[in-house]
């Protein structure tokens, strides 16, 4: 069972849980999403299961009582803060879409605490084309239709034949959405917008391998291709990318954690 606990500093609150017993460091940061996921904290356990007897992972949410203009860098560097305050050093980061932009911010900060890096299905550079599926999802936060927003994620994230088959699903747990939790979603999606540390990739000291998706329909495969531009000058930077598992390929293809083991454990 994954142990549930809290970073308390002078500035801010943030939810962890952590799950393993092994003597190596994963720090997952995941990517946005509707609600906060410590409620998903037994599931994440489970898929991550093969990494526990080599790995202590730990799983932060973002931080509680949210600034209006919370920028991805604020985020890294709340992040970091609570990393330092749980005593971790020398650890290996995967950050899932917005998730990843978190993590590069921390390794282009922080390099001292990252030993290793991947990067899921995320982008350096958010363009203009590339705001709009985030754009449509604010719009329909702000509404609060939370009916409409979960449809919508689930459908631009996950290939048609995921979508069709869990939207039932989809449809029940949106019943359960806050007006603090759209409130909360406004403010973490509305950081994307606009978010561009390309030109700090090259900062970035430590092996990294960046995973993404050709149909992802959130970011599109060129913010992939554009974070390998900037990195493939290094031996130590890797590069896959898969066909048919949408943007949330983290959690659709099958062999996604067998990679990102392999990876770590190189």
């Amino acid at each position: 069972m994954p142990e549930i606990g809290k970073v308390t500093t002078d500035e801010f609150s943030m939810d962890y849980f952590k799950f393993g017993t092994g003597s190596k460091t994963l720090v997952i940061i995941p990517g946005l999403s509707i609600q906060s996921v410590m409620g998903a904290a037994n599931t994440v356990a489970a898929e991550y299961s093969k990494i526990q007897k080599d790995f202590t992972v730990y799983v932060f949410d973002r931080r509680q009582d949210l600034p209006k203009d919370y920028s991805i860098i604020d985020m890294g560097k709340d992040t970091a803060a609570a990393i330092k305050s749980l005593g971790l050093q020398d650890v290996a980061i995967f950050g899932a879409s917005q998730g990843g932009m978190i993590a590069m911010v921390i390794a282009i900060y922080f390099p001292e605490l990252v030993k290793k890096l991947v990067l899921g299905s995320t982008s350096s550079h958010i363009k203009e084309e590339q705001s709009k599926v985030l754009e449509n999802w604010i719009e329909l936060a702000k509404k609060k239709d939370a009916y409409s927003l979960y449809q919508n994620f689930a459908k631009e994230i996950y290939p048609p034949n995921v979508y069709e088959e869990y939207k039932d699903y989809f449809s029940d747990i949106s019943k359960s959405v806050t007006t603090v939790d759209l409130e909360r979603f406004v403010i973490l999606a509305s950081a994307i917008i606009g978010f561009d540390i390309s030109k700090d990739l090259k900062k970035i000291k430590c092996p990294t391998l960046a995973i993404g998706v050709y149909e992802d329909a959130v970011l599109d495969s060129d913010a992939t291709m554009e974070i390998a531009e900037n990195l493939d000058y290094r031996p130590d930077f890797k590069l896959f990318m898969y066909i048919g598992y949408g943007h949330a390929a983290f959690d659709t293809a099958p062999d996604y954690r067998d990679r990102l083991y392999s990876f770590l454990m190189e």
